[in-house]
């Protein structure tokens, strides 16, 4: 995983703080759309993916579920991530090339801004009009899926779609700001800690919040209650990835996700939603965290399990939820 200096590439990792602990770079790009300079058009948009990765699978997901796939062109990148970060190497049958022939996503960075500073991250939503990165903040581009891309929807029961409805926004919010630090940035605390107090003090955050959750959702549907929203794609895209990644590889190992008699439920309901399970790859998933990260893991050999339980019953039938879960601008 390396940065761009100044638009030249380095392989370089995170630096730990003075604790030792995992600090995430701030995105650098947090434009919106809408505007002259951005306007909201089909074909002009190009969305930078890896199906490993979980921030950038949140913009997939939001993608299907807004019927926005006619209109925001993909790119993804190969699983691997070695000296060169991302790439587009095809010897992967899942990658789909950059369409300005970039060979690695600096050089898609280097394209935007050829003197940035920056790592170079996915997701990233591109103008193809004005060849310059739009955002690069899963959190931004889910926000403009849900909201402004309503306009460019194929579907128009998915662009009336609200993930983050005016009246559940107060609980959107609060949940967010917990699990963003807890626990999706949490487990990467974990698994990235150079030092035993900067390890514990991070999975005792996650597994603190991971319990209030699950009690959360005894008597809850969802995290804002009785309809989805976007903190629920955003747990989820860890949740996902917890029992086949997370626990062993990161060294969350107080129990596995499936021990968790509320969450485990609530985890194959988001799962068999319909279009949600065409976004989750985890040949890509497994092989990107046990291969990529040899510091870890300097065999990168990829683990043959866990068996996971994603199709049966979700058992959460019983919860009270409003119509059919989901908010819609307009009326349900």
């Amino acid at each position: 995983m390396g940065l761009l200096k100044d638009g030249q590439w380095v392989d370089q990792w995170y630096e730990p703080d003075d604790d030792g602990a995992f600090v995430r770079q701030e995105s650098q790009f947090r434009q919106g759309v809408g505007d002259d300079a951005h306007p909201l058009e089909a074909d002009r948009y190009h969305l930078y993916v890896s199906y490993a990765c979980p921030w950038a699978h949140r913009t997939l997901i939001l993608r299907a579920l807004k019927g926005l796939t006619g209109a925001v062109s993909l790119s993804v990148v190969h699983p691997l991530m070695l000296d060169h970060g991302w790439t587009f190497d095809d010897s992967d049958d899942k990658v789909q090339p950059d369409p300005g022939g970039a060979r690695y996503l600096y050089e898609v960075y280097q394209r935007a801004d050829p003197a940035v500073t920056t790592r170079v991250t996915v997701p990233v939503l591109w103008d193809k009009k004005n060849n310059h990165i739009v955002n690069n903040e899963s959190a931004d581009i889910i926000r403009l899926f849900s909201d402004a891309f309503s306009v460019l929807s194929d579907d128009e029961d998915k662009a009336r779609i609200d993930f983050y409805p005016l009246a559940h926004r107060a609980a959107v919010d609060g949940w967010n700001d917990r699990i963003y630090p807890d626990v999706n940035n949490g487990v990467y605390k974990c698994g990235f800690a150079t030092t035993q107090k900067a390890y514990s003090e991070a999975f005792a955050a996650l597994f603190s919040t991971l319990d209030d959750v699950d009690a959360h959702l005894a008597d809850h549907r969802y995290l804002a209650g009785p309809v989805l929203t976007e903190a629920d794609w955003r747990l989820f895209t860890t949740l996902i990835r917890f029992d086949a990644v997370y626990l062993t590889h990161f060294k969350c190992n107080r129990q596995r996700l499936e021990a968790y008699p509320h969450l485990s439920g609530y985890l194959r309901e988001l799962y068999q939603w319909p279009g949600v399970a065409e976004t989750v790859h985890f040949d890509h998933i497994k092989g990107h965290y046990f291969r990529s990260h040899k510091m870890i893991n300097p065999h990168q050999i990829v683990p043959d399990g866990p068996a996971l339980d994603l199709t049966s019953a979700p058992g959460r039938d019983h919860l009270d939820r409003t119509g059919d879960g989901l908010v819609r601008r307009g009326g349900s």
